[in-house]
């Protein structure tokens, strides 16, 4: 009797181990988030995303960029830009655009291309994802 309740005993916390390895694992995975001045930084940005998501493997979690400032007057019409967003959606990487710097600069929703979505406040949106545990890095 004692056997079988130390072997019950012994599954039930083997269980819970490997089922609190699985949600530590699930908990671990890398997050990335760039915040950007620069739509040029964009191709490098997606390769490091690429390099990132090789390296880590399975602990490759997510990859967010944030673009804010004066560089958004850019973006309207710019196709190479538009390009560079469907390769980022296809790698999976979140791109955003600042709201606050859109109205800065005199740009509305309308001159964003489409599938590139507004973040009201990208310095916020930055901190909020460090928050959530993301490595940042502003260049």
């Amino acid at each position: 009797m004692k056997n079988t309740i130390m072997i019950c005993c012994s599954l039930f916390f083997f269980g819970m181990a490997t089922s609190s390895l699985k949600a530590q694992t699930q908990l671990e995975k890398n997050k990335y988030a760039v915040l950007s001045k620069k739509i040029q930084q964009l191709p490098a940005i997606l390769q490091t995303a690429t390099a990132l998501e090789n390296e880590d493997s399975e602990l490759f979690g997510e990859f967010q960029v944030i673009f804010c400032g004066k560089t958004l007057q850019n973006i309207p019409q710019n196709q190479e830009f538009i390009a560079l967003l469907k390769t980022a959606k296809k790698q999976g990487v979140k791109i955003f655009a600042c709201g606050i710097s859109l109205t800065k600069f005199n740009l509305s929703k309308k001159d964003v291309p489409p599938g590139l979505p507004i973040t009201e406040n990208g310095i916020l949106h930055a901190f909020q994802l460090q928050k959530q545990g993301f490595l940042t890095l502003s260049i």
